[in-house]
């Protein structure tokens, strides 16, 4: 024997000297026992009890406690499977030839199912035998000692027994304990269950509580290992889902030093104004507790139960407990037991028959000392959640049977005869997979079994209690689903509305939340101003928009913003090219129309040659203002400006330069300086003309190599439109050229107005004011409105100022010459003209 099992007999010999009588395996207790080739041992609280002095380490005889139906029926379903397996026809037998056994323990508390295990482990170190896996003996006897362990039924209760016999990898299904940290193979390597982790429970309670909204709430667990590790757990998932725990107490035992803490624990949630409760509690527990709820007048809460109590008619019972609210619970998902009620019916009778008198060894045993005819007369009645519970008794021994099937190689139809040691047996365990009454059965990488919830409801008929189900949980994938409309809220009002249980009402949407205390649940809101937005995944900052997006306030999105352009196929746009097309082919007849009658005397005095340059510097402003259209290019955004304005500057410079000639010649003839004659006589005026147009040239040529413009998109003129226009439109070197383009306006106006009085054929001061006038109106309108506005319509009336320049220049200064010379060719003669010049110098 290795030194862990002398440690483990050592104790074991202490406990059962300081327990009331010795365990007798062969015939004491009714009932408790049955002899076969492979035993299971059943841990089964059968009796509430009060539980051990605080003076000693020892443990009340289970029988002297009350009655525990609920165990009781999960006893009988134990002895129902094993009678079911042994008494199975023989070619559906799931072990032929091989008779089950059974130990039945009756553990009403915590020491009680550490006794049982010392008890089971000292079966295993009796004699000489194997306990660690890879040994073997050829006298070990399965019939002698548990090869499986049942039970026990809570969390509290199981986790010592799973730490001992894991040690020695002695399987144990349990059948009730629900504890998250069971799942651990390193502490637990032995453990398996048949009722779903409370890893799935807490899951199941979280989606509840979004379902609902309840964010608001009240947390409570019993003092044990079930409520103080599901409290733990649901307290670290709470906050991921928005749920803020504004009250957490632990529900004690009840005794006279702890009913003073239990009235306060129920004044401090009055005092927290939540109107959820979530109970994370044994029933045993809990019924010490809700007394005091009642006694305080607690009414129309939401008590949200674990699958403990939920369906627990201890709870149910408790006196005006129907006045609490409404409750909704976890319940392990019903599945009945063909044939176990009729099993249960036929032991009342055999029980009915049978006497009391019944040989005993000299101390009563007190964990196998129950008689099981004498709780049978009690003919328990069978409730929904018994039922489900024995099922998952039902399931245990099963899951055992067919690791035994498969360990003993019976697919043949018959078992081999030998040995199995319960290591052996576990992985064969691990590895089941069967169906019972539609229910599949086996067990994951933690043993747990795949299985969710119902979710169910208190009703209330008066006094008369029953259980409806209103949903469902499954936990791979997590899925809840639940029929509100099922549910009676016990609130106040002939509505009876879904409860609220919120710290602050929800924010509208597009309003950020300032919170306004510790808890994440309690908030102002703020609207979130324009250009941002609220992104759900953080509801207490007001994200910015892109900035080729835009939003208003109060918004959960940003939207595109609307691109501003002239497009090629906008109605707009194309009226533009046919007004651009007209100005094209006017200017091209009129350079058509001069150039056939140059040599005539209208065409030498509107300045010759110079009326060409004119009209194609008139023609090349016009083309221009394609570059207006469509997407803006690097291409246009460096050619559409210093094209206009050199060309308009070229057309200026002659008309400037021709005004000057026509003055000088007619006004200061006798006062000119001979250097005027070499001016005019030596190709002075075209050299004017081109050192005025070259000065504008340079000057357009350095702001473009300076600072060239691009494409470019302009954000912040509209907050929900994107203006594309090219950059630098307004710059220093724009505004030199607009500076040097006006001086040449003021000039060209001047000399005009001195020629005001000359003959009507040199006499163009009223065109070239009125084509003056007309240009500038039409720009200082254009910059007018693009000071206040941007977009398809601005650009639009930028290419009309263009073009209406065009025409102004064509209408006010050629169309009076193009007159003369299709309309009126009788004036358009040298006589004509001299006898103008004649009638001017007589009125002198």
């Amino acid at each position: 024997m290795d030194l862990s099992g002398a440690v483990f007999l050592s104790l074991g010999w202490l406990m059962l000297q300081l327990a009331d009588g010795e365990l007798n395996y062969v015939s004491q207790g009714r009932g408790m026992q049955l002899q076969g080739d492979f035993i299971i041992a059943g841990l089964f609280p059968l009796h509430y009890t009060d539980g051990p002095s605080a003076d000693m380490p020892a443990l009340d005889p289970c029988n002297k406690g009350r009655n525990n139906k609920h165990g009781f029926h999960l006893l009988q379903a134990m002895r129902f499977a094993v009678e079911e397996i042994n008494n199975s026809p023989r070619p559906q037998s799931l072990l032929p030839g091989v008779k089950l056994g059974y130990q039945l323990y009756d553990i009403c508390s915590v020491q009680a199912s550490i006794l049982v295990t010392l008890d089971l482990l000292r079966q295993h170190h009796n004699t000489s035998t194997p306990a660690t896996e890879g040994d073997t003996d050829t006298h070990y006897n399965n019939s002698e000692r548990a090869v499986a362990v049942i039970g026990p039924d809570s969390s509290s209760k199981s986790f010592t027994p799973a730490s001992l016999l894991g040690a020695f990898l002695i399987p144990q299904i349990s059948y009730e304990a629900s504890n998250e940290q069971l799942s651990n193979k390193y502490l637990y390597p032995a453990f398996l269950r048949t009722i779903p982790s409370d890893k799935n429970q807490v899951a199941a309670m979280i989606q509840l509580l979004v379902r609902f909204n309840w964010t608001w709430i009240a947390l409570l667990g019993s003092d044990n290992d079930y409520g103080l590790d599901g409290m733990q757990s649901l307290s670290k998932q709470a906050s991921k889902y928005g749920i803020c725990i504004v009250y957490q107490g632990v529900i004690p035992t009840f005794r006279n030093d702890t009913i003073q803490t239990m009235r306060n624990m129920v004044e401090s949630i009055l005092k927290t104004k939540v109107n959820t409760i979530v109970l994370f509690s044994s029933k045993s527990k809990l019924s010490g507790f809700f007394p005091f709820v009642i006694e305080r007048n607690v009414t129309e809460k939401v008590w949200i139960g674990t699958e403990d109590w939920s369906v627990a008619t201890l709870i149910s019972a408790i006196p005006g407990i129907h006045t609490i609210g409404t409750v909704l619970g976890m319940s392990i998902k019903y599945a009945s037991i063909s044939g176990f009620q009729e099993f249960e019916r036929k032991v009342v009778e055999a029980s009915m028959k049978h006497n009391n008198t019944w040989e005993v060894s000299n101390d009563i045993d007190c964990l196998q000392g129950t008689d099981l005819y004498t709780l049978a007369r009690n003919n328990f009645s069978m409730e929904n959640y018994d039922i489900t519970s024995s099922f998952n008794v039902y399931k245990a021994v099963y899951a055992v049977a067919h690791a035994l099937h498969q360990e003993l190689s019976c697919d043949s139809g018959h078992c081999q005869r030998r040995s199995v040691y319960p290591w052996q047996l576990l992985p064969m365990l691990k590895k089941v997979r069967f169906s019972l009454d539609n229910t599949s059965v086996y067990f994951d990488m933690n043993g747990d079994p795949p299985t969710g919830y119902d979710i169910v409801t208190w009703v209330w008929r008066g006094k008369d209690w029953s259980v409806r189900v209103v949903g469902s949980f499954n936990p791979d994938p997590i899925e809840l689903t639940i029929d509100a409309d099922q549910i009676e809220w016990h609130t106040s009002g002939a509505s009876r509305s879904l409860p609220l249980s919120i710290c602050s009402p929800p924010c509208p949407k597009g309003h950020k939340k300032l919170l306004t205390g510790q808890h994440t649940c309690c908030f102002d809101c703020q609207e979130c101003p324009a250009a941002t937005f609220l992104n759900i995944s953080d509801p207490i900052t007001c994200q910015p928009c892109l900035p080729e997006q835009w939003t208003p306030s109060s918004s959960e999105q940003c939207l595109n913003r609307t691109v501003l352009l002239l497009a090629w196929d906008d109605p707009l746009c194309i009226a533009l090219l046919f007004f651009l097309a007209a100005c094209l082919l006017m200017t091209s007849s009129t350079a058509l129309i001069f150039l056939l009658n140059l040599n005539t005397p209208v065409a030498k005095s509107a300045g010759g040659r110079t009326c060409l340059l004119m009209l194609a510097a008139l023609t090349a402003a016009a083309m221009s203002s394609l570059c207006h259209f469509g997407q803006p290019s690097p291409l246009a955004c460096l050619v559409k400006y210093p094209l206009f304005i050199f060309s308009f500057t070229v057309c200026l410079a002659c008309i400037t330069v021709r005004s000057l000639q026509v003055v000088c010649i007619f006004k200061f003839a006798s006062k000119l300086p001979p250097a005027y004659d070499k001016w005019a006589k030596k190709h002075g005026p075209e050299f004017t003309i081109f050192l005025v147009s070259v000065i504008m040239l340079l000057i357009s040529v350095v702001r473009v190599a300076i600072n060239p413009p691009q494409p470019s998109q302009d954000l912040d003129f509209y907050e929900d439109s994107i203006v594309l226009e090219c950059s630098n439109t307004l710059s220093p070197g724009s505004t030199l050229e607009i500076a040097y383009v006006s001086l040449l306006s003021i000039l060209c106006f001047s000399f005009s107005y001195m020629g005001k009085d000359l003959p009507a054929n040199y006499n163009e001061a009223k065109c070239v004011t009125f084509s003056l006038m007309v240009y500038m109106i039409s720009w200082i309108s254009f910059f007018t409105l693009y000071l206040i506005s941007r977009g398809p319509f601005t650009i639009a009336a930028q290419v009309f100022a263009i073009l209406f320049s065009v025409l102004a220049f064509l209408g006010g200064y050629f169309l009076p010459k193009i007159y003369i010379i299709v309309l009126k060719p009788q004036m358009n003669t040298t006589a004509h003209f001299q006898n103008c010049i004649q009638m001017y110098t007589m009125s002198k």
